[in-house]
């Protein structure tokens, strides 16, 4: 006997768009999501430009003294997971472990807190680096 898989929802975070649907629009409008960078400063770099995240705002599924301790990446992964929740309309009180799952992508997730962290390092000393550094940089937190 084939076991079925059947995908009920899904959640995405993109250069073109931030939900399936707006991604899905872009995509049949023939929208780049490629454009100059403004997360950091470029200017010392060949390349200067990327497919940034544009108008994420992480207080959508988060307490604001959450967002500041939160990488990126994990906001995107709580926040995919939340639409993908919402579209295949699961009871979260009913999921069935055995017949349910989640998959995500990332890639090596967290780069900018090691970035923020060697400053702090650098400039404050080992005491005040982040106690949730290792947590933010591993990319299977996502999942």
């Amino acid at each position: 006997m084939k076991k079925r898989v059947v995908i009920t929802g899904m959640g995405v975070i993109t250069p073109v768009g931030n939900s399936v649907s707006e991604m899905w629009q872009a995509l049949l409008d023939g929208k780049n999501g490629i454009g100059p960078i403004t997360l950091f400063d470029a200017s010392l770099y060949d390349t200067r430009i990327a497919g940034e995240i544009k108008n994420f705002d992480p207080s959508i599924i988060l307490e604001k003294k959450e967002v500041k301790r939160t990488p990126r990446f994990i906001q995107y992964a709580l926040k995919t997971a939340k639409e993908a929740i919402e579209m295949a309309q699961l009871p979260l009180d009913k999921i069935d472990l055995n017949r349910t799952a989640v998959i995500i992508g990332s890639g090596i997730g967290g780069l900018n807190v090691i970035e923020e962290q060697q400053t702090v390092l650098l400039q404050k000393g080992p005491s005040r680096v982040s106690p949730f550094l290792i947590p933010m940089l591993i990319p299977n937190m996502a999942g």
